[in-house]
């Protein structure tokens, strides 16, 4: 691995090193580590498609019957985590339909979880097994 790449262990292949790049790594590491979740209950770079515009959600955490569970949205240290990121997220839950989301820029990190038609901010980043009880 050379200092300009990454290895995303999802993807399985070395990748960029930008800013966004090396917060999704080091996410992905967090949900490894700290939150519990299995390796292939992850993916990163997920394309979908809502209405005529494709997407691709940062990171995708799937329930153990491979259904979306908390799809996390990554950016560069440098970028806020205001409410057009926020907007960002719930766009992809259109298509997902997801019961957690998760934002972060490597500097803060804000979770989510479904709440009626919307979303409520958790005090604390989930576990893989509270994730799997907010549904």
């Amino acid at each position: 691995m050379s200092t300009d790449t990454l290895f995303d262990p999802l993807r399985r292949k070395d990748v960029a090193a930008t800013p966004e790049e090396t917060v999704r790594q080091w996410f992905i590491g967090v949900l490894l580590n700290s939150c519990g979740v299995p390796r292939h209950l992850m993916m990163s770079e997920v394309s979908m498609k809502l209405g005529a515009k494709n997407w691709r959600a940062d990171i995708l955490v799937y329930d153990r019957a491979g259904a979306p569970l908390t799809v996390v949205e990554c950016k560069r240290p440098d970028v806020a985590l205001d409410a057009a990121v926020a907007a960002q997220a719930m766009r992809y839950n259109q298509v997902l339909n997801v019961s957690c989301l998760i934002l972060t820029n490597g500097k803060a990190t804000y979770a989510y979880r479904r709440s009626g038609d919307g979303f409520e901010p958790l005090s604390e980043l989930p576990a893989y097994d509270k994730m799997l009880c907010l549904r």
